[in-house]
C-alpha cells in the first residue's frame, strides 16, 4: 500500500511540473496578448506548482519515514534524498527566485539572469521528482 500511494505520489509531482513547464507556460505566451500578462499568470501558475510539490514531497516523507521494511529500503534511501532536494528546489525557487524575478520587471535589472536561474532550478526539481518516480516504479515492477 505506501508503494502504491508513494508511486501515485511521485507521479503527481513529476507530471504537474511535466505539464506546468513544458506545455502550459509556454502556450501562455505563445497565446496571450501580452508577455507581461502571461508572465503574471505563469507566476500564479508556478506558486500553485510549488505548494503541489511540497505536499507532494511532505507526504512522501511521511509515506517512507520507516527505513524498517528491508525490501523498500535500497529503493528509498537513494529516492528519498532525491525528494529532499526537490523539495528545497521548489522552496528556494518561490522564496528566493520569484521575488527577484518580481523585483527584476519592475526595476528593470537582472531578469535574464533570475530567470534562468529560476528555469534552472525548476529544471533540476523536475530531474529530482523524474529520478524519484523512476525509482519507485522499479520498485513497485519487481513486485508485479
Amino acid at each position: 500500500m505506501r508503494a502504491r500511494l508513494g508511486l501515485f505520489l511521485a507521479a503527481l509531482w513529476w507530471g504537474s511540473l511535466t505539464g506546468l513547464g513544458f506545455v502550459v507556460v509556454p502556450m501562455l505566451f505563445m497565446n496571450m496578448g501580452s508577455p507581461s500578462a502571461a508572465g503574471a499568470m505563469a507566476a500564479k501558475l508556478f506558486t500553485a506548482q510549488t505548494w503541489l510539490g511540497t505536499g507532494c514531497a511532505m507526504l512522501l516523507l511521511m509515506v517512507f519515514n520507516k527505513k524498517d521494511d528491508a525490501v523498500l529500503a535500497p529503493y528509498l534511501s537513494s529516492a528519498m534524498k532525491y525528494v529532499v532536494a526537490g523539495l528545497l528546489l521548489a522552496l528556494l525557487v518561490e522564496f528566493g527566485i520569484a521575488p527577484r524575478i518580481v523585483n527584476a520587471r519592475t526595476l528593470g535589472s537582472d531578469l535574464r539572469f533570475w530567470h534562468g536561474l529560476g528555469s534552472a532550478m525548476y529544471l533540476g526539481q523536475w530531474l529530482c521528482a523524474a529520478f524519484t518516480l523512476w525509482r519507485l516504479a522499479s520498485r513497485s515492477g519487481a513486485n508485479n
